[in-house]
């Protein structure tokens, strides 16, 4: 049983080194993002899936927070995919969007206000088509996940 409970112990600190590993490596990310202007950092690595900056208002502490994250560019809008990396749990951002639809998006070297809608419906199927078309490897994340992963819609405000 002490066995057991010592490895439990270092599941503990292994998940808490690669969970700070991650967030170090998002604030590098998002660092030469802005400081490049999206030539670094702007596609997801290994692909072709174009990278914003999106800064979101926490619902619970009202803190700022930034994401980075693959979009889908469907005329002045811009689209998301709320994958979490295909986890049952929706993602921070989203919680985030459908608190306070209001948010700031980094596009290369253009930053601007947008207000966010989650697409339903027709326009959801049509959306998650181009999407993935656009995108295949968010394919991967239905089969990780039992929910549904909402689409999030972003359109300038000025």
């Amino acid at each position: 049983m002490a066995q057991r409970h010592r490895y439990d112990q270092i599941v503990a600190i292994g998940s808490k080194i690669g969970t700070a590993a991650m967030k170090a490596d998002n604030r590098l990310t998002m660092s030469l993002y802005r400081r490049t202007k999206g030539r670094i950092g702007g596609t997801v690595v290994g692909g072709d899936t174009p990278v914003l900056l999106l800064t979101t208002t926490g619902r619970k502490t009202g803190v700022h927070r930034t994401r980075h994250l693959g979009y889908y560019r469907d005329g002045t809008r811009f689209v998301l995919c709320g994958s979490n990396g295909g986890s049952d749990a929706t993602p921070a951002w989203t919680l985030n969007l459908r608190s306070d639809p209001t948010a700031t998006i980094e596009v290369g070297a253009e930053t601007m206000a947008v207000t966010a809608s989650e697409a339903v419906g027709e326009e959801y199927e049509w959306l998650w088509k181009a999407f993935t078309t656009a995108n295949p490897s968010y394919l991967r994340y239905l089969v990780k996940t039992q929910r549904k992963l909402p689409l999030v819609v972003l359109e300038p405000t000025g």
